[in-house]
């Protein structure tokens, strides 16, 4: 398990932005007072699955919908040769407690900072 590391996006000009390679279970850091963006590229010749679960997310209150279950976690669907970005804010729920990205081993892995 890896742990990656977020990427301060909050500079002038270009800058580094290292890529980390998913193994089959990693870790983020959630900063809810950032703005995170989590961009997922599968450079493989098939379809992966990561799957962003925050250990603490059980059940959360949905306006109109009721309890809704976050246990099972996220799963971000990445085709062969594409990418797929995510705002972690807008996912927060998934985002509770220490936050893994499984299932994703072979995909390489960059969260921004903004």
């Amino acid at each position: 398990m890896a742990a990656i590391t977020s990427i301060n996006a909050v500079q002038q000009g270009a800058f580094s932005a290292p890529v980390s390679t998913l193994t089959a279970d990693d870790t983020i850091t959630f900063t809810p007072a950032r703005k995170q963006l989590l961009v997922l590229s599968n450079t493989t010749a098939g379809e992966l699955t990561a799957t962003l679960d925050g250990a603490a997310g059980t059940t959360v209150y949905a306006q109109g919908i009721g309890p809704v279950s976050v246990a099972a976690g996220l799963a971000i669907d990445v085709p062969a040769g594409e990418c797929r970005a995510v705002v972690l804010g807008t996912v927060s729920a998934y985002c509770q407690g220490v936050v893994h990205l499984t299932g994703g081993a072979g995909i390489e892995a960059q969260l921004f900072d903004l």
